[in-house]
């Protein structure tokens, strides 16, 4: 049977509706309390029913489309060299005359870090434990997002010189800013680790599960980047436009502010909730800085999150990349 558009929207449709049957006879302990107000319960169980969908239509096209599957392997095997020189590149660029080098990975998020503590600890001293460690783990999350989609909004528009002489999968050109980004990330948990043990939070096996949140954020962000490369393309004033867009996420993520100065009955609070980097900080700072393994609705969400961008920003991708070296 071939899985055409049509029937993979049929397909998700009738997933989507048989999930959302099957979540309504599971216990509370997975979909929580059935007395909790009827719109945010039933969208809790609605999100949980499509990522449950999309993650099934997933292992079909894997399936089902074995050969085109093993094509796209093919060619990543044949290129993957490309991909690695492009990741080395971008790092060793970023650091090209500078005195302190590779040094500054480590530096940077600790000056932010102390910078921002001078600032913000005096507001926030009695509210968040640990402080610099709390803050130093929001950063961490946000700045991998911030960093990766940024840089990764241009990766097509300035290689235009290799795309229009020979061939390489373009999709190379924002996974391997997504991955330069990532190097960083494993420098700033450096920092983390030595500020964590510096301001004295107690350790627990837990931390040793924080590349599970990271992950996430690692799909989740090479979803957003295909997106934003693709359509940057066409419309490049969104380079400017995406700047305050991730200015405007930094203030609504808690990242140097503790959410329980928000009215917990508020709109605000469910605003925030729906933040995705909100909730890649809240999984690692339960791992890292409270001992806490995140529940099943916690995990849902962050994979449901990761699933839709990278999905729907590969599918944006795919689709228009044959008319790039229309407007480049």
């Amino acid at each position: 049977m071939a899985l055409t558009k049509k029937r993979l929207v049929a397909i998700m449709f009738v997933l989507t509706i048989a999930f959302l049957v099957l979540l309504l006879y599971l216990p509370e302990s997975v979909t929580g309390q059935r007395d909790e107000n009827f719109l945010l319960y039933g969208s809790k169980l609605m999100f949980l029913a499509v990522t449950a969908a999309i993650g099934t239509i997933f292992i079909l096209i894997l399936f089902f489309r074995k050969e085109y599957v093993r094509a796209q392997i093919n060619t990543f095997q044949r290129f993957k060299y490309y991909l690695a020189l492009l990741v080395k590149r971008d790092f060793v660029t970023k650091y090209r005359k500078s005195i302190l080098g590779v040094l500054w990975s480590f530096l940077n998020p600790l000056l932010i870090m102390l910078v921002m503590t001078i600032v913000f600890s005096y507001l926030f001293r009695f509210e968040i434990e640990f402080f610099p460690a709390y803050l130093l783990s929001g950063m961490l999350i946000y700045n991998f997002f911030n960093e990766s989609t940024t840089l990764a909004m241009s990766s097509i528009i300035i290689n235009e010189g290799v795309i229009k002489k020979i061939y390489v999968p373009k999709y190379m050109f924002p996974l391997a800013r997504v991955l330069s980004s990532l190097v960083n990330v494993l420098f700033s948990l450096v920092a983390f680790l030595i500020v964590f043990f510096v301001v004295g939070v107690p350790f627990n096996w837990t931390l040793f599960l924080i590349p599970i949140p990271i992950f996430y954020t690692f799909v989740f962000s090479m979803g957003v980047a295909m997106l934003m490369s693709s359509l940057a393309v066409f419309f490049r004033d969104l380079t400017y436009l995406y700047g305050i867009f991730t200015l405007l996420l930094m203030y609504l993520t808690p990242l140097f502010w503790p959410v329980s100065m928000l009215d917990p009955d508020g709109i605000l609070v469910n605003i925030i909730g729906l933040n995705p980097i909100f909730q890649y900080v809240l999984y690692f700072r339960n791992l890292a800085l409270w001992g806490t393994i995140p529940d099943l609705w916690a995990n849902m969400v962050c994979i449901g999150y990761a699933l839709l961008a990278f999905c729907g920003g590969t599918a944006v991708f795919m689709r228009q990349q044959d008319r790039y070296l229309l407007s480049l």
